[in-house]
């Protein structure tokens, strides 16, 4: 039997909404209360001139811990059109074999504190579904991660964080977090600035189909229990460094650090590039981006300075288990 239809569609795809769902609303609840200031605002959108689906953004502002986050839920549906096929490098099958229809439903969030001491943080988790003209499922795959980006290292915060997903992971297969850390490693790099990590990483996976070892409950359950990691793995560090004081130049390097943040969002994040190319919703799209940031010429760290030491790292990924 084919692995994909050993669960129904519908079936699959009504879980993984009442999932990504329930775990925004308890991110954001943890984040305001962690906060204590501000709340996340809510802005339900549907996608527009006949596509389907929509979704909901939640952002917190100028808050006491967090100066921008975002929270993002989706739901989107539609025709495959050229421009997926040429993103996603979908088989351009004929007849009934060939991908005509999409489905993906995801969450995706970018936090960026107020205290340069306190690490932005990324998370995403999502699963897409294609089907033939016919609506019978033809291929489906699941993906995520999440991942640390500290503008000063803690390395115990590097451990703490890296050892709640390996915990995780372990639940499900010895070999994921090994795998899925080198992954993450891998894929948040600035390459144009000589293979510079965007930050100390985390656990990345993308297209994992189910198979005669993993089938869809697997991949299911492992992106909720990985989503419901977030809290735990995050907010203990947050509330260890956030009142940490620091000075204009900590500010100013938090800056320079977000720029990279930009830079590779904007130039080699898959996911951002494919909502650009492919008419996806800008202002949710843009969300992970930070409220300020500096570019400035050549800038480089003082020899032997905190911010050098972080430099060292991004450059050669380290093991923290």
């Amino acid at each position: 039997m084919n692995m994909l239809q050993k669960v129904k569609t519908t079936d699959v795809k009504g879980a993984w909404v009442d999932f990504i769902h329930q775990l925004q609303t308890n991110i954001c609840a943890a984040i305001e209360q962690l906060d204590g200031s501000a709340c996340f605002t809510e802005d339900a959108w549907q996608r527009l001139d006949g596509k389907g689906g929509g979704g909901l953004t939640k952002v917190i502002q100028n808050g006491n811990v967090f100066e921008k986050g975002g929270v993002n839920t989706s739901v989107v549906y539609g025709q495959v059109t050229e421009a997926m096929r040429s993103q996603l490098n979908i088989s351009d099958e004929d007849g009934a074999k060939r991908p005509a229809k999409w489905f993906a439903a995801g969450i995706s969030l970018v936090i960026h504190p107020v205290n340069p001491f306190v690490p932005t943080v990324h998370c995403n988790y999502r699963m897409f579904e294609l089907y033939n003209d016919e609506d019978v499922l033809a291929d489906r795959w699941f993906g995520g991660g999440t991942d640390l980006t500290p503008y000063y290292l803690f390395e115990e915060d590097a451990r703490s964080f890296h050892q709640a997903y390996k915990t995780v992971c372990d639940k499900f297969d010895s070999i994921l977090y090994r795998t899925m850390k080198k992954e993450c490693d891998d894929y948040f790099v600035n390459k144009h600035r000589n293979n510079e990590r965007r930050g100390i990483g985390g656990i990345f996976y993308d297209h994992r189909r189910a198979d005669e070892d993993h089938g869809v409950d697997f991949w299911m359950n492992f992106a909720k229990a990985c989503g419901n990691a977030f809290i735990p793995a995050y907010l203990p560090i947050v509330k260890k460094r956030k009142d940490i004081s620091f000075t204009e130049k900590n500010r100013y390097w938090q800056e320079i650090r977000r720029g990279r943040y930009v830079e590779f969002n904007l130039i080699h994040d898959r996911g951002t590039l494919f909502g650009l190319r492919t008419g996806g919703r800008i202002e949710s799209i843009l969300m992970s981006l930070p409220p300020t940031v500096r570019f400035e010429y050549d800038y480089q760290p003082e020899k032997d300075s905190e911010e050098q030491k972080l430099i060292g790292v991004l450059m050669n990924p380290r093991e923290w288990i």
